[in-house]
């Protein structure tokens, strides 16, 4: 294989894999062999000698065959002799006291440790993607038009057309209760839960909404009826009461723009509508209140996360948290348009439709305060996808390709040095997982420089 190594290892991490080959010293003997067994007329400069004066001048002295076969002998034995002490050629090793190996430049030990393979990527801090806050369904924005099915127009509830009144800053923080907007001078509440209000809520009425509804109203502090999934009578009284307190006309019923649903509390986006607007459309954006990491991971490294896989990362100032994947999303183009809509005639081809595929993934940050005051940045994510446990590793440049493949160690022994073949695993920050006969903790083996 002209001492070319046959194997190609995989890149998990970081390090270079010697380009040293056991068949080094071989490929050497023959080319110094070869030279040797040259013809005296190739390796001998040309040059007229004048003769003995019994005949006419030679035209180049041949050296006798003798001293040609004593020079090979000698370079054999020696390059011989060098590849013994070395164990290259399976020997013993053994030789006089003045003639010791020298042994590998820089050696290093196998290590029992536990791996960890790891994949850096970027990312960004912030809130996560933004939800939109939309006007209650059946509002139109024309004042004064019923058309909109359910007759509510002029109606005293949140629910109907109307005016916006009131909206909150950029940055606020809404916590359970707090107003999300006005809409008449009438206050429209968050409350907590996994779905949205979206039918009306009065006595018989039963139903997971009614449960929600009744677990808000006593988080809230009001009082005297059963937290089940039954609207009855003492609900309607503390809805009455409810009512009041956002001055709202007190009816003891629920309609489904009344209050707005979300899972937690929510801090403002962006505002999207203005004091004296009218109700419709997307009113404001909102977030979780935690920052967490966004990253679009490059879907080659889909197989490194999952819920639940632990990241560390590091923020601009070079300090660094812990955090979780919380989410994985599903595999999109970033800014691509596969439809074709957006060709023109030039023939470019010029489509932003080529860009790889991206995986979605929200980390959550357990230590917030770890973060700082930063609330939008730039990070560096380590991913930690895979560990195994009490394994045995070397550097990966202590590997030796092997001619006719694989790889090997080059052992330091107490006669020399020899090559023993190994077994790859895992690789990570630098080094490679190995085993093989002959391969325990603490075997020293040769590296370079």
């Amino acid at each position: 294989m002209s001492g070319e190594p046959s194997g190609a290892l995989e890149r998990r991490g970081s390090g270079r894999l010697s380009t040293r080959t056991a068949g080094t010293l071989d490929t050497a003997v023959e080319e110094e062999t070869a030279v040797a067994q040259k013809p005296a007329a190739e390796t001998e400069p040309s040059a007229e000698e004048p003769g003995d004066g019994s005949g006419p001048p030679t035209g180049r002295r041949r050296r006798p065959l003798r001293t040609s076969l004593l020079v090979l002998v000698a370079i054999a034995v020696a390059a011989a002799a060098g590849l013994a002490a070395t164990g290259a050629l399976g020997g013993d090793g053994e030789d006089s006291a003045g003639s010791a190996p020298s042994g590998p430049p820089a050696t290093a030990k196998v290590e029992r440790t536990t791996l960890t393979d790891t994949q850096t990527v970027d990312g960004n801090l912030g809130y996560g993607d933004p939800t939109a806050v939309q006007a209650p369904a059946g509002s139109s924005g024309a004042s004064g038009d019923q058309s909109s099915g359910s007759g509510r127009a002029g109606q005293d509830s949140a629910s109907g057309n109307g005016i916006v009144t009131w909206v909150p800053e950029e940055g606020a923080v809404l916590k359970r209760g707090d107003t999300v907007y006005r809409v008449d001078q009438q206050k429209v509440p968050l409350l907590y839960g996994s779905f949205p209000l979206y039918r009306t809520l009065k006595s018989g009425t039963e139903g997971a909404d009614v449960e929600m509804l009744e677990k808000n109203l006593r988080a809230l502090g009001y009082t005297g009826f059963d937290v089940d999934d039954t609207y009855n009578s003492a609900t309607a009284e503390a809805v009455k009461e409810w009512q009041d307190d956002l001055n709202r006309k007190e009816t003891g019923t629920v309609e489904p723009g009344d209050a707005q649903v979300a899972d937690g509390a929510r801090r403002v986006a962006d505002v999207k509508a203005s004091a004296g607007a009218a109700l419709s459309g997307t009113l404001l954006t909102w977030t979780g209140t935690e920052r967490t990491i966004g990253v679009d991971l490059d879907v080659q490294y889909e197989d490194l996360v999952e819920k639940g896989t632990k990241a560390t990362v590091k923020l601009p100032d070079d300090t660094t948290v812990q955090a979780e994947v919380t989410d994985v999303g599903t595999p999109s183009t970033a800014q691509g348009d596969s439809s074709g809509s957006g060709s023109d005639d030039s023939g470019s081809g010029n489509s932003d439709s080529s860009k790889d595929p991206t995986l979605p993934v929200e980390l959550k940050v357990k230590d917030q305060k770890g973060l700082g005051r930063y609330q939008a940045a730039a990070v560096e994510v380590t991913l930690k996808a895979e560990t195994r446990k009490d394994v045995l590793v070397v550097p990966v440049n202590a590997l030796v390709a092997r001619q006719g493949g694989g790889y090997a160690l080059e052992v330091v022994t107490a006669d020399g040095t020899e090559y023993r073949p190994v077994k790859l695993g895992m690789f990570a920050d630098s080094r490679v997982e190995v085993s093989g006969t002959g391969i325990k903790e603490g075997t020293v083996v040769g590296v370079p420089k």
